[in-house]
């Protein structure tokens, strides 16, 4: 019988897969439900399901064979292949420009924006970015990843498409000094010395020395390449700006810098769970990084969550069946009993890998 959402009691057992808008079940059909089942109802705003007459006897929950939603942890074969590629061709780019060589505009623009071209495909896909990074080949990772995530902000603020494929280039080329660090530091296996840093923080400024008489680049393109590792408290490098001297694509970049960064594996860095870094990013977004699209970045990020399978810091799996975008990354997720837990109730309880 079909019955109101508002009219609902813990017992009742579902006779219907409950489907949200991306038509995955949100609930399994045969589910005895909890009053956490009932919240994430309300929650994705359905109005009406089909529940038996007859409730499950007592608290004792049924075990019920469900069918196991597939979901793809790990980007298609296609944007795989094209993905490997870019970066393939990238590390080419890279050597040479290590070798002294010139930057040639028209042979990046050829390498990065066939990649770029697609949002609506890469949309499926940027949460998802840093399960391609490996610690030999993160440099090169990276930099494609940078591209790809500033360009995508660009397009989901509505910039012109000119707007953001110059902002995904100006994402690729933000750590392209990097090629004027001498390799032992950039391959180091253990922390680095201070004089190492301060090394490191100079390839924002080798950056601007590459690119500054590329004709293509817009000049506020060429500036937040320059100023991208600063800080709205000051804090940042090379030069120590703060918030009023750093331009919005500058704030863009840094925030794609950061994210991946820190998502992906490093010689001397291990990786962290997405869901950590966000709490990261909000907890700076009101001093060193841009409040407006530290926001647009979460909301970005976290609406591709909803069915991906993720291990609990108690080691057990789980799927996310709701974010909440005031509490990202405290979803709501659905255990292999079919138990719903809400871990903004488990503060002890966290998401600690995405499978």
């Amino acid at each position: 019988m079909w019955v109101e959402t508002n009219a609902l009691s813990p017992g009742c057992v579902l006779l219907r897969d409950v489907k949200g808008k991306s038509h995955r079940a949100i609930i399994p059909k045969h589910t005895v439900l909890t009053e956490e089942h009932i919240t994430v109802l309300h929650k994705f705003l359905i109005e009406k399901v089909d529940v038996s007459e007859k409730q499950a006897e007592g608290d004792k929950q049924k075990e019920i064979q469900t069918e196991t939603i597939k979901v793809a942890t790990h980007p298609t074969t296609s944007f795989s292949k094209q993905y490997q590629r870019t970066v393939q061709q990238y590390k080419k780019l890279f050597a040479k420009w290590q070798s002294s060589a010139r930057i040639d505009i028209t042979e990046v623009r050829a390498l990065i924006i066939p990649l770029l071209d697609n949002m609506e495909e890469i949309s499926k896909y940027v949460f998802k970015l840093h399960h391609y990074a490996k610690k030999e080949d993160y440099i090169y990772h990276h930099h494609i990843a940078m591209a790809i995530l500033a360009a995508y902000i660009g397009y989901k603020s509505e910039f012109s498409k000119g707007e953001w494929l110059q902002l995904g280039l100006g994402g690729l080329l933000s750590d392209c000094g990097m090629a004027r660090i001498n390799p032992t530091i950039i391959e180091k296996e253990t922390m680095l010395t201070e004089a190492e840093m301060n090394e490191i923080k100079n390839h924002p400024i080798y950056s601007y020395q590459f690119i500054k008489n590329v004709p293509i680049l817009k000049s506020d393109i060429k500036q937040a390449i320059s100023q991208h590792h600063e800080r709205l408290d000051g804090s940042g490098y090379p030069f120590g700006l703060t918030e009023r001297k750093i331009n919005r694509y500058a704030r863009i970049i840094a925030i794609c810098d950061t994210y991946h960064a820190m998502t992906c594996e490093r010689y001397y860095k291990q990786k962290q769970s997405p869901f950590k870094v966000i709490e990261v990013l909000q907890a700076e977004k009101f001093t060193k990084l841009d409040p407006e699209m530290i926001q647009l970045f979460i909301q970005m990020m976290t609406q591709f969550s909803i069915g991906t399978k993720v291990k609990l810091s108690n080691q057990k799996t789980a799927e996310i069946v709701f974010t909440d975008e005031k509490k990202p990354t405290r979803p709501m997720v659905r255990l292999k009993d079919n138990q719903i837990i809400a871990l903004e109730n488990y503060p002890d309880l966290f998401i600690e890998v995405l499978l």
